[in-house]
């Protein structure tokens, strides 16, 4: 069976298949950031790019197409990470001896406890920035802003006002800092050896892929890191949530727009002035 096993799956397809879904997500990783990074623009900028992702072409269907998609290359990525360091260990049962700890054993070493963190803030950053109900229910405290399309005004969900919201917390900015961090050196060993396992990388450019998978991380871990140390410490946006709450508060039978909450349709729900 072990054989079998081997033959339908064996490790050259393995380190591709890694490989490849750790490409598609640091990718990902850096767009999603890049994006992001539109918060240290006018409220405007963010919310309609808020409002562009949710009415793709095939909306919503697209959408959740896409997020099943990066999902998968998850799963087959740590699929993968996990079956390679089991034959790496049951081919080399002994340790070495005078070698010290190599950049690989100390991945592997980190990787249960990281890796969980990890998975707790992506599990965490869905609930409160896609489904958008913790640490609290969003949808009913957040209202709507102008946002442009086509030349046209339309109000939409206040994207901007619920991330400064969020941020303002410092137990979720500081837990999202230091996943951030965790997730940015798993990117950074992740970027270097995935050139290893598509056997592009020789002594030569080893230092060379090395400086650029640092630099990477980086650049990755300040762009995202930017976003709640700019709230939580500069007070970035601060100014405008309190207008906006103001706002919502004057007019407590105002309808605020959920269309699309994951699972909803058209939808509206109440703010309450005492909320």
């Amino acid at each position: 069976m072990s054989a079998a096993k081997k033959v339908i799956l064996p490790s050259l397809v393995k380190k591709y298949l890694m490989a490849g879904s750790g490409i598609i997500l640091v990718l990902f990783v850096l767009g999603h950031m890049l994006g992001n990074l539109q918060f240290f623009g006018p409220p405007e900028m963010i919310n309609a790019y808020a409002y562009h992702l949710h009415h793709l072409p095939g909306a919503p269907v697209t959408l959740w197409l896409i997020r099943a998609f990066l999902l998968a290359c998850v799963v087959v990525h740590i699929a993968m990470a996990v079956l390679l360091v089991k034959e790496n260990r049951e081919a080399r049962p002994q340790n070495y001896a005078k070698q010290g700890f190599r950049e690989s054993d100390y991945a592997a070493r980190t990787m249960p406890m990281s890796g969980l963190i990890i998975l707790a803030f992506i599990v965490f950053h869905i609930l409160q920035y896609t489904v958008r109900v913790v640490p609290e229910h969003y949808n009913a405290t957040i209202g709507q802003a102008p946002v442009e399309v086509a030349h046209m005004q339309l109000e939409y969900f206040d994207v901007f006002a619920m991330m400064v919201k969020g941020f303002s917390s410092p137990i979720v900015s500081i837990f999202y800092i230091i996943a951030v961090g965790l997730l940015c050196v798993h990117l950074t060993h992740g970027v270097s050896s995935m050139f290893q396992s598509l056997g592009v990388r020789n002594e030569l450019w080893r230092g060379r892929l090395k400086c650029l998978a640092s630099a990477y991380g980086l650049f990755v871990f300040i762009g995202f890191a930017s976003i709640p140390a700019s709230v939580l410490f500069f007070g970035h946006g601060k100014t405008y949530l309190a207008e906006k709450e103001a706002e919502w508060a004057a007019a407590p039978a105002a309808e605020v727009s959920v269309n699309d909450a994951p699972g909803a349709n058209t939808q509206f729900v109440t703010l309450n002035e005492g909320r």
